[in-house]
């Protein structure tokens, strides 16, 4: 589980509900806050454009797309490089076709892929060629998934103004009551409360996550595509290692030893 995602979510409702609170009203200043019409406005209409504007296995992966922000996806490009420092070796003492045996006990489907490729014979440019095209379609559904959240984001405040012009209107047809000009502009206010909690407590922090694991992915997979086409050219293991810290930031870079590299 990532726990900074989990903790933002948890502190921004913190902070919430502390803001309703702190007033003279305490706690029975939550029931202020409670409107099932509201609620169904803005909600409900946010969510029903989003289907409107997608297919419904489209709809469904996007939501689900929120438990992978919250698990959080780690990717380790020191692990990678060590990785394909130990295949490099290999390859180099006892040729390429060994590469198969080891690639059986690879977890990474991507690295194995393009291991069995290169033992395969497969012309180095085509071998690029494939590994970077599983890369692009890997983007494109994670893209799929962002812009989920990102037109969510947008259409959350969208439906709370609607939400609210619905509500100006019912309490504008009461001016003759004053008494109820008060509670309805209340009401009216709400679904616009809900539209922004729903965008920036939810929507914009989900989809700058899914952002970050998509570019930390497709850095550890750029990694791994050079790699193996190095590999693949019969590439000095230190000279591989020194090529592949360059994708590192300079305080990575020392965490790959002297000895990672091989003869």
């Amino acid at each position: 589980m990532d726990i900074a995602t989990i903790l933002g979510l948890l502190l921004c409702a913190v902070f919430v509900v502390f803001g309703i609170v702190s007033g003279d009203q305490g706690a029975a200043a939550l029931g202020n806050f409670k409107d099932f019409t509201s609620a169904l406005v803005t909600f409900g209409g946010s969510f029903a454009c989003i289907l409107e504007a997608s297919t419904l296995q489209g709809f469904i992966s996007g939501l689900k797309s929120i438990v992978i922000a919250v698990k959080g996806v780690k990717f380790e490009e020191s692990e990678i490089i060590k990785s394909i420092i130990d295949l490099s070796n290999v390859a180099r003492k006892e040729g390429l076709l060994a590469l198969e045996e080891a690639a059986n006990n690879l977890e990474d489907p991507f690295l194995k892929k393009g291991i069995l490729l290169i033992v395969d014979g497969t012309d180095p440019e085509l071998v690029r060629g494939i590994m970077e095209t599983e890369l692009t379609c890997i983007e494109d559904r994670h893209g799929a998934n962002i812009s989920f959240w990102d037109n969510l984001g947008s259409m959350g405040p969208a439906w709370g103004m609607i939400g609210t012009l619905i509500g100006l209107i019912n309490m504008l047809k009461l001016l003759d009551d004053p008494s109820s000009i008060g509670p309805n502009m209340a009401v009216a206010l709400i679904t616009t409360l809900y539209g922004s909690l729903l965008a920036n407590w939810i929507c914009i922090p989900i989809s700058t996550k899914l952002k970050a694991d998509n570019a930390a992915e497709v850095a550890a997979k750029s990694i791994t595509i050079e790699g193996l086409l190095s590999i693949q050219a019969g590439e000095n293991p230190r000279v591989i290692e020194e090529k592949l810290k360059s994708f590192l930031a300079p305080n990575k870079r020392n965490t790959l030893s002297p000895e990672e590299g091989g003869e």
